[in-house]
């Protein structure tokens, strides 16, 4: 089936699956989709989760975003990951299961160096500017 657009205005296009897939509690399949498609130069398609499927099911993507590169002409699988520790879930033949984001991307040129540029948020990462020590998670996102 080919890929489309739920609303005008919206920025994924659904995938949908070829295959019906069983998936256990914790368990993940690579979904077949039947879709290929040829990108030009200078684009990438990513294939980024459906969120009612992970907010009612808990049905994600294992390495989202799925980069779709310009040369890729093979066919776009979805690696489904069930993340509900109780349910199973199972995925019909036609079923929504991702989408499908197609962008302009813009390749980088990289050099070595032997020291970076000072900026305000130097090496701060992985929540460094949501929790400070002594707050919960709660208090501290809204001391932002």
């Amino acid at each position: 089936m080919v890929p489309g657009y739920a609303h005008p205005g919206d920025a994924g296009a659904d995938l949908v699956a070829a295959e019906a897939v069983h998936l256990e509690p914790g368990e993940r399949a690579l979904v077949a989709t039947g879709v290929r498609i040829a990108l030009p130069d200078g684009y990438a398609a990513f294939v980024v989760p459906r969120s009612g499927l992970a907010a009612k099911h808990g049905i994600s993507i294992v390495n989202s975003p799925g980069t779709v590169d310009a040369g890729y002409r093979g066919e776009i699988k979805v690696s489904l990951i069930n993340t509900d520790i109780r349910s199973a879930y199972d995925v019909a033949v036609g079923d929504r299961i991702a989408q499908l984001i197609v962008m302009p991307v813009t390749r980088a040129t990289f050099i070595s160096v032997d020291e970076l540029p000072d900026s305000v948020r130097g090496a701060g990462g992985f929540g460094s500017t949501g929790y400070q020590a002594g707050l919960t998670q709660n208090e501290a996102g809204q001391n932002r």
